[in-house]
């Protein structure tokens, strides 16, 4: 057996470990995430981005330092780092405008339209049809709101796209604190205001949870095959759900349930297929 059938099996063997720490990302992502749609309703998308930022990027420096030492921070890849930092700084200011607006589970939703965009036309245009479903633009169109969550799903994609490639060289405890660091300068450079102590407080604590949530969601795709733990990660679209009817009253609309079920499918048909493509065949004489 080699090293690497070694390292195939000892990830097997961590499946339980691997959607624990998926699940309990998706509850650290919603619980930051209602946080953030909060403050939004009282202070500039600029602080309440820095403060979340900054505070994740200490989060999960703390957690990755310690074990991995200054060395995580070796890299030939500037540009790469620099550029998914840039798509990635994108992505939250969309998903920051799309969450003021948005109720939490919608924009969660839409959110998860990202796979969408980097496979196939035919299941692009089958999740898009859930992504208007619930959006459910009338007599009108798409709001703002429900633009940006989408500009955040197509970034996303690229982020996403950008982290397998660079993953075959970069740990993830590098790939997450560059896109930390990278996201936190870029937003200093906006300016930023100190805000009232109590609602400093609660700018930490979203921070904390999106570094927690960061770290855990990179854990738990190392410990995993994707196929395992991704699909737990769908459990946002109901932690979303849950949080905005405690908060702020948002009823899920039967557009929202019907076209969320429809972007999820999407998606799982989408990992699904792609499991299916990467695993190995079997020869003949083994199958006999």
């Amino acid at each position: 057996m080699t090293v690497a059938d070694v390292a195939a099996a000892a990830r097997r063997n961590q499946v339980p470990r691997g959607i624990a720490y998926m699940v309990g990302s998706t509850v650290m992502f919603a619980g930051g995430n209602a946080v953030v749609k909060w403050l939004l309703a009282s202070y500039p998308l600029g602080e309440v981005a820095f403060g979340r930022t900054l505070f994740a990027f200490l989060t999960a420096a703390a957690i990755v330092l310690p074990r991995a030492g200054w060395g995580v921070l070796r890299t030939r890849r500037y540009r790469e780092h620099l550029q998914r930092g840039l798509s990635q700084f994108g992505s939250m200011l969309c998903w920051l405008l799309a969450v003021s607006v948005l109720s939490l589970g919608s924009a969660t939703a839409i959110g998860f339209a990202a796979p969408l965009f980097t496979t196939l036309l035919s299941i692009v245009i089958v999740g898009f049809v859930g992504v208007l479903i619930i959006t459910h633009p009338g007599a009108g169109t798409l709001t703002y709101g429900a633009l940006f969550a989408l500009a955040n799903a197509v970034l996303i994609s690229t982020v996403a796209i950008a982290i397998r490639r660079m993953s075959m060289t970069e740990s993830p405890e590098t790939l997450t604190l560059y896109q930390m660091i990278i996201m936190t300068l870029f937003l200093l450079a906006l300016g930023f205001r100190a805000p009232h102590w109590s609602d400093a407080l609660m700018v930490a604590l979203a921070g904390v949870s999106n570094g927690i949530a960061q770290f855990w969601w990179t854990r738990s795709l190392s410990l995993a095959p994707p196929s395992a733990v991704v699909p737990f990660n769908y459990l946002s679209l109901v932690w979303a759900t849950i949080l905005g009817f405690a908060v702020w009253g948002d009823v899920p609309t039967p557009g929202l349930l019907v076209g969320s079920t429809i972007v999820v499918a999407s998606g799982l048909y989408i990992l699904w297929r792609e499991t299916l493509r990467r695993r190995p065949a079997v020869p003949a004489r083994q199958r006999a």
